[in-house]
């Protein structure tokens, strides 16, 4: 990620090159996997990304919320290294998924939804 200084008479331009705002550091900045090449009037030297926007070392993987720069996982997440469906069956993840106890959460929730009656 890089920061950005944008002065706002030129933020519609930033933000249509894919530049997002960040609320708590108060500057615009460049998400993970954007070209920074159409940026480069605007980097900001010396800035280093706020920690909520960081990925601390040993944190769960998970969807990064590009707005406000926080990882949203839920409690029964679980990283699947090839990214398949784990609601459908597979040889590879199947024991993982069974592990951390998502398989027999899921169970639970389908055995309390299938007892409600409609």
């Amino acid at each position: 990620m890089i920061m950005l200084k944008v002065p706002y008479a030129e933020k519609d331009e930033a933000k249509a090159l894919g530049a997002r705002w960040n609320k708590d550091s108060k500057l615009w900045y460049v998400p993970d996997g954007v070209d920074v090449a159409p940026f480069q009037r605007w980097v900001l030297k010396g800035v280093a990304p706020s920690p909520a926007a960081a990925n601390p070392s040993g944190a769960p993987a998970g969807r990064i919320d590009s707005y406000v720069g926080k990882q949203v996982v839920g409690a029964r997440y679980v990283a699947l290294e090839h990214g398949c469906n784990p609601f459908e069956a597979c040889a590879e993840c199947g024991p993982k998924l069974a592990a951390s106890g998502w398989t027999d959460a899921r169970a639970e929730v389908l055995r309390i939804v299938g007892g409600l009656k409609t």
